[in-house]
């Protein structure tokens, strides 16, 4: 339990660090785009597109962050491997208590009394869980759950992505939501996945679950750029956080045999519905940005507010970076 808790916290640290360098990268790939004047940024609908997408994960504090990712996303996996996942999915959605801090000095962000208060709730919460949780189940699924589980991740991924394109800059908390419920179901799959424990690769390989893992994950993570990308993220950010712990909670519960400590199940109720909401609390307490606006003839679509023909805010020499608590990301 002491391990799997101190791998969960490990992740938490990576994710929240690694939004908050996402964050800085998207938003100034999003500013070169507007100084340049681009109209290829975004798409008929006023979202970013997939050049402009694939121009913020280029810049190096994008690709530093998504290296914390990938070191996030090998730690929670094993989280998910060592504690129920209502417990590890919520320990690693924390990483917004990482990302407030680290915003006050990458991103300018003062905190209000509300934010701290919420920091503070998800903090007593954990220990909650943690005093609260048993033995994770044992994982052992019938093989037609993990085709489900890929059926959906496809769903979830795919049909996402083609509604969050449609909708435009309209999508900032259904992108968060989705990406959520993304690594959600990576969490999942990496709690059932077989040929893990003893290694066996060809039933690693012959595994549904192993592609609803790639695909969820890699899904989700751009699903997340497109977030950070799209105006006021704050409530993405809240969306993000229920996706990837309610669902999996449940189904952890449901499903997979998680279970709490004799006696300590309201404790553990009480500990995820209140680490939850002051995890969105946190989101939405966040400073309040400008609204995003469509891309125009004279200028271009930008996360940090209206801008002028040469794209550049008014009455401003140079654009600072969004106010926000933007971007996180529990992962996975």
């Amino acid at each position: 339990m002491i391990i799997g808790l101190l791998t969960a916290v490990a992740a938490s640290a990576c994710y929240g660090t690694g939004s908050v360098l996402q964050a800085v990268g998207s938003r100034k790939s999003a500013r070169q785009e507007a100084a340049a004047a681009s109209t290829s940024g975004v798409t008929q609908h006023g979202g970013p597109s997939l050049s402009s997408t694939a121009k913020a994960a280029v810049t190096w504090e994008f690709m530093v962050g998504t290296v914390l990712d990938f070191i996030g996303f090998g730690l929670g996996a094993l989280a998910a491997r060592l504690l129920p996942l209502f417990l590890s999915q919520t320990v690693i959605s924390a990483n917004l208590v990482i990302t407030a801090v680290l915003s006050i000095k990458l991103l300018g962000i003062r905190l209000t009394r509300p934010e701290w208060a919420s920091i503070a709730v998800v903090c007593s919460a954990l220990v909650l869980l943690a005093t609260a949780a048993g033995p994770e189940g044992g994982g052992h699924t019938p093989i037609a759950g993990h085709w489900w589980l890929l059926a959906a991740s496809i769903a979830v991924i795919g049909g996402g992505t083609l509604i969050v394109r449609l909708l435009g800059g309209r999508a900032a908390i259904l992108a968060g939501l989705l990406s959520g419920l993304g690594f959600g179901a990576l969490g999942v799959g990496v709690r059932v996945l077989n040929g893990v424990e003893p290694f066996n690769l060809s039933s690693l390989l012959g595994d549904p679950a192993l592609y609803a893992i790639l695909i969820a994950g890699i899904g989700g993570m751009y699903l997340h750029t497109v977030a950070l990308q799209i105006g006021s993220v704050n409530g993405a950010t809240a969306a993000l956080v229920v996706g990837e712990t309610v669902v999996p909670g449940i189904l952890g519960v449901l499903w997979l045999g998680d279970s709490s400590r004799p006696g300590f199940a309201w404790v553990a109720v009480l500990g995820f519905v209140v680490a939850v909401a002051g995890a969105v609390a946190v989101a939405w307490c966040g400073e309040p940005e400008a609204e995003a606006v469509p891309a125009t003839a004279g200028g271009t679509h930008s996360p940090d507010g209206p801008l002028t023909d040469d794209g550049s805010a008014p009455g401003d020499d140079a654009q600072q970076p969004s106010q926000s608590l933007a971007g996180n990301r529990a992962g996975s």
